[in-house]
């Protein structure tokens, strides 16, 4: 029996406390025992028509939040892309919510006029070119295109005084440049043609003639905020707007809005994130890595900004912050990462401690404050929803109020009980993971059991919503099987050496916590040790092809996304090199080739004998395609165990179209009911029935 095996399960109940509020016709209990009600566990197709919040963004008064909503084309009925994102304001007092911008319309960006009159956000509308800023009237009317460029627009930060704007956008391609291209002279230069985002002025005022102007400052902008004054502006800069420079290399500088030129340079550590003022201006707050090292931009800085000096501010608190926002002068209200919890929490610039107000779930993934009433809108999902609209009024007992229900189906499925899980790896180390119990388990026998690994590895799962397109979540507890999500070593919110534990050890310390994992589940006579499948996208696709070839006697099927098999051709290939080196393999390749090679799936193919499905979208770049067909050509040619290799055209490093999205869902399903509950041997058939269940005629959405 192994260390993990004889270690009790701990399950962690702590819940913050949210009461459901009116919205349409009805009211939705907080409490619903699903297993009464529900007649039937969920699917590919409803996981395909999903709802969620993806931001908010309160008014100044905190009478309106307004948000965003993503609405899925629903595959086979409507015209095939990513999912629409729609406006639309949530009334305090009311407590009532109306679309503003809805329909096949992409919203972005939200922001408010500094007087609360109306909303500004980046849209591509009607004859638009390209993507602009817009403003719609809070108290009605149409949105009124404010500002276009010939090239679309990223972000924006409104002038306090709500008459001006700075906008990023790439400068545009010459016309002579443009005038070849037509004629078919489109040779890329690869990473030698400029590639940047630009600082641009504008005026808001219908009335002035005055273009937009572009600031002569060398490199690529982004995250850029006015101070309370109007007079200074605080942006990232990085030499380009490559992957690997905005993730690595984003430096803080402080400009003068007049002269429009640096004042004050901030040398944040390794990665950034957000970054904001102080209501009086003297301090700014922003996320960063705590070294060049650090895989997360999850720690709190304080900066003087007359100093030009910063420190980190709450350095002994280990959850990852990922959202800022200032309370008062001496404030900072936050969002931390709290292992497979979330946190909400305050710290003062005079403390090195936070006090923390909330701990457990929802889960938070936005964050917006109202200063002048104590009013934050949230984005928040749980184990038995996806992502919705939260309020707090803060002055009092903080109590999470959930304002939207955007599935109001979902209390007609029945889902898989699911519960953080704590077991000891074979060094000792604590690891914690969520599971999900199958939804009917036919008798007591051990049941087949789907490892689900993150990406990253630099991020978590967390106690809340776990079931997206190519996650298997309570998709697979509906047919029976169990899925666990560990937090392997590399994962976030539980410290940066946690977080780093996994560097310059490929495949090491990281995936035998994956092992241990499943080793503590058998002990616990809860799975079937022969019926273990293994899935996962990017580096948890390199974590199923190397649990499919070096540790393949563990695993009987694997479905293998985006994923890594040779490391040595993905240092030289990768769009993210500098990431690599810098929070991963510690190492360059030529310094230890060998390293490399042993690290990779491919070195150990011969020992594969575990079902592979391969799935990759043909235009990635972070983890470009080859990956997948190098694994697969070996494995076809070694003939030991079944492979097939599903490519995705149009598709980048994940899939965002709602018909792949489908597909791939139907696909790993299908492969993991074949040969963790059915019949194994030759692959089930590559063709897939596309139509809904009960359906008898094209998709429709029920």
């Amino acid at each position: 029996m192994t260390a993990a095996a004889t270690t009790r399960m701990v399950i962690r109940g702590r819940v913050t406390r949210y009461r459901a509020v009116p919205w349409g016709l009805g009211i939705w209990a907080l409490v619903v025992s699903l297993s009464a009600v529900a007649a039937e566990p969920l699917t590919p197709w409803d996981v395909a028509r999903l709802r969620y919040v993806t931001d908010a963004a309160i008014d100044p008064a905190g009478n309106r939040i307004a948000f965003l909503v993503a609405v899925p084309r629903f595959p086979g009925r409507d015209p095939d892309g990513p999912a629409w994102s729609e406006l639309h304001v949530w009334d305090v007092r009311s407590q009532r919510s109306r679309p503003y911008v809805s329909g096949r319309v992409n919203v972005s960006r939200l922001g408010w006029l500094p007087d609360g009159s109306g909303i500004t956000f980046l849209a591509k509308r009607a004859d638009d070119q390209f993507t602009s800023l817009y403003v719609i009237p809070i108290d009605g009317g149409e949105a009124r295109r404010v500002v276009a460029l010939k090239s679309n627009l990223a972000d924006y930060a409104l002038h306090p005084n709500g008459r001006e704007v700075i906008l990023l956008a790439r400068p545009p391609k010459p016309q002579a440049k443009r005038q070849w291209e037509e004629k078919g002279f489109r040779a890329e230069i690869f990473e030698e043609e400029p590639s940047r985002v630009a600082l641009w002025s504008a005026d808001l005022d219908p009335e002035t003639d005055d273009s937009p102007v572009m600031w002569d400052l060398e490199g690529s902008w982004s995250e850029v905020h006015f101070d309370p004054s109007g007079s200074r502006l605080v942006a990232a800069v990085a030499p380009s707007d490559r992957v690997d420079d905005q993730m690595m290399f984003r430096r803080l500088k402080i400009l003068d809005y007049t002269t429009r030129r640096i004042t004050t340079s901030l040398d944040n550590p390794g990665k950034l994130g957000a970054v904001r003022w102080s209501p009086d201006g003297k301090y700014l707050a922003f996320l960063s890595g705590e070294d060049k090292h650090d895989p997360s931009e999850g720690r709190l800085m304080l900066a003087e900004v007359e100093k030009g000096t910063f420190k980190p501010w709450i350095p002994d608190y280990y959850p990852d912050i990922s959202h800022i926002e200032w309370w008062d002068e001496k404030t900072v209200l936050f969002v931390a990462e709290d292992s497979c919890l979330s946190a909400l929490g305050r710290i003062r610039t005079d403390q090195d401690s936070p006090e923390v107000l909330l701990s457990g779930t929802p889960i938070w993934s936005s964050l917006s404050l109202s200063r002048s009433v104590k009013v934050a809108a949230l984005v928040g999902h749980s184990w038995d929803h996806p992502s919705e609209l939260f309020l707090m009024r803060l002055e009092s007992q903080p109590e999470a109020q959930r304002c939207t229900h955007l599935n109001p189906w979902l209390k007609e499925r029945r889902l898989g009980e699911q519960q953080i899980v704590s077991y000891r790896a074979r060094d000792g180390q604590t690891i914690e993971g969520v599971l999900i119990r199958p939804v009917a388990a036919k008798t007591e026998e051990p049941a087949p059991l789907i490892v689900a690994v993150h990406g990253g590895p630099e991020s978590r799962v967390a106690h809340g919503w776990v079931t997206t397109y190519s996650n298997p979540g309570q998709m697979a507890a509906g047919k029976g099987f169990y899925v666990f999500y560990p937090n392997y070593r590399g994962s976030t919110g539980r410290g940066v050496a946690f977080a780093k534990a996994h560097q310059s050890d490929y495949a090491g310390r990281e995936f035998q916590d994956i092992i241990d994992g499943v080793d503590y589940l058998v002990s616990q006579g809860w799975v079937d040790p022969k019926r273990v499948g293994v899935t996962g996208g990017s580096y948890g696709g390199f974590a199923t092809a190397w649990c499919s070839t070096y540790y393949s006697q563990r695993f009987a099927a694997g479905v293998m996304f985006v994923g890594i098999s040779d490391q040595i051709s993905k240092a030289g290939t990768t769009d993210i090199p500098e990431e690599m080196y810098l929070v991963h393999a510690r190492k360059r390749l030529w310094e230890d080739w060998q390293f490399f090679l042993e690290r990779s799936p491919i070195f150990h193919v011969t020992r594969c004998r575990t079902p592979l499905l391969i799935l990759h979208g043909k235009e990635d770049t972070r983890v470009p395609p080859s990956q997948s067909q190098e694994l697969y050509r070996h494995l076809k040619t070694l003939g030991q165990a079944p492979v097939r290799l599903v490519y995705y055209p149009g598709e980048g490093h994940g899939n965002r179209n709602a018909a792949a999205r489908l597909d791939y869902s139907l696909r790993m399903l299908q492969w993991f009911e074949h040969y963790l509950q059915g019949p194994g041997g030759e692959p089930p058939p590559y063709e897939l029935d596309y139509q809904l269940p009960g359906d008898s005629g094209m998709n429709s959405e029920k």
